[in-house]
């Protein structure tokens, strides 16, 4: 018997001071680095959008990083939203 499938996937829209602070690229290298695939995009409103999924665990410290991402960045709130997952295997920016 193996261990249960633990890979989630989530949908963040990020606001703040998050686009022109290297927000997605930081993202996209340290998602990597955790094993998660999904990807990052400005949004016209502002916002970023951060798709995750992988490993729960890694999602969650993904997760957790966007509250405040990278020094630049000024977050202001991030919604989450549960998706199931789909199958992505690598990190893309947009």
């Amino acid at each position: 018997m193996g261990t249960p499938d633990r890979r989630v996937r989530r949908r963040l829209l990020v606001s703040g001071r998050v686009q022109g602070v290297f927000f997605r690229e930081t993202c996209r290298r340290l998602a990597v680095a955790s094993g998660v695939a999904g990807s990052a995009r400005n949004l016209y409103d502002g916002r970023v959008e951060v798709v995750l999924e992988g490993d729960g665990d890694a999602v969650a410290r993904m997760v957790e990083w966007c509250r405040s991402g990278p020094s630049r960045a000024l977050v202001a709130g991030v919604e989450v939203i549960d998706e199931p997952p789909t199958g992505e295997s690598r990190f893309t920016t947009r």
